[in-house]
């Protein structure tokens, strides 16, 4: 039966509704930034741009870097934002937006978001690199799915008791990358850690300006939470949408974040800019071998 047009919502050129892309538009791989200013700050290292578009907060731009295809979207800020990129992307490459059937045989994407966030560890410095094991999801928005198959419930209880997590609050989720990717990525001064994805900026990253937290203590006990080998590097508000619908679509993922600030030790970065700069190209270098 084919997907109802109310579900899956085309512009009148056929592009998806939010993106307005078309299926020829979107390299098979894919960088995603929250900022729409950061696409072009990838693209200066282009040789070359085919296509750009923005609608809204989502910039697209296509092109060439050293040879390699590769497609810079930005996505906005949080999860619900994520939501939209990573199911549009999806319908693109896997649903047939005439008949709108899903194809039968479905295309996985290679998307590395390149992102910022502060450390949650002392021993993160900032304009430090973090390459994320798994994506912490502590804002519920993966809850809407069928979540069994990729949830790490084992890693998730643990969590649950270490920080007495309120039974209103939606249950968090633990996510783990592309191996694949990870693989691709790894290097000795590469710091590695889960990375908790809040849905909110201020009171679900532990800010306090007028209203009160119901957990004021949640950014200690995440701080000092470890399962095995596993802590929790940095805190941010895409990665774990970011995992979660890549795995249950069937696309690779990696999340690599700047490190600007410390909340542990309260410092940041003095040039930002920079080491988001050289984030980037360490990420294009590396998407080389994809």
């Amino acid at each position: 039966m084919s997907i109802k047009a109310s579900e899956l919502i085309l512009n009148p050129d056929g592009s998806v509704y939010h993106l307005n892309l078309l299926p020829k538009h979107i390299a098979d791989n894919v960088i995603f930034v929250g900022d729409q200013d950061r696409v072009e700050r990838i693209t200066s290292h282009f040789e070359s741009i085919e296509f750009s578009i923005q609608k809204r907060e989502f910039k697209t731009q296509t092109g060439y870097y050293r040879g390699k295809r590769i497609s810079v979207i930005s996505t906005g800020i949080g999860p619900d934002n994520i939501d939209i990129v990573l199911n549009e992307l999806d319908a693109l490459v896997n649903i047939d937006l005439k008949s709108r059937l899903p194809k039968s045989e479905l295309k996985s994407l290679n998307i590395i978001r390149i992102g910022t966030s502060g450390s949650l560890q002392k021993d993160i410095p900032v304009d430090a690199f973090v390459l994320s094991t798994h994506g912490l999801d502590i804002n519920g928005m993966m809850h809407f799915y069928q979540i069994e198959p990729i949830a790490s419930k084992e890693i998730e209880d643990a969590f649950i008791n270490h920080t007495n997590w309120s039974p209103q609050k939606a249950r968090p989720i633990i996510v783990e990358n592309s191996n694949y990717l990870e693989s691709l990525f790894t290097d000795d001064f590469i710091h590695k850690g889960m990375t908790a994805t809040a849905g909110g900026f201020y009171g679900p990253q532990g800010r306090v300006l007028r209203l009160p937290l119901q957990d004021p203590e949640l950014n200690l006990k995440m701080d000092n939470f470890q399962y095995k080998d596993l802590r929790i590097a940095n805190l941010e508000m895409e990665t774990s949408a970011i995992y979660g619908l890549s795995k249950l679509l069937g696309h690779n993922a990696l999340s690599l974040n700047a490190i600007i600030a410390n909340r542990a030790n309260g410092t940041f970065s003095k040039d930002p800019r920079q080491t988001v700069n050289n984030l980037i190209v360490y990420a294009l270098e590396k998407m080389l071998q994809l």
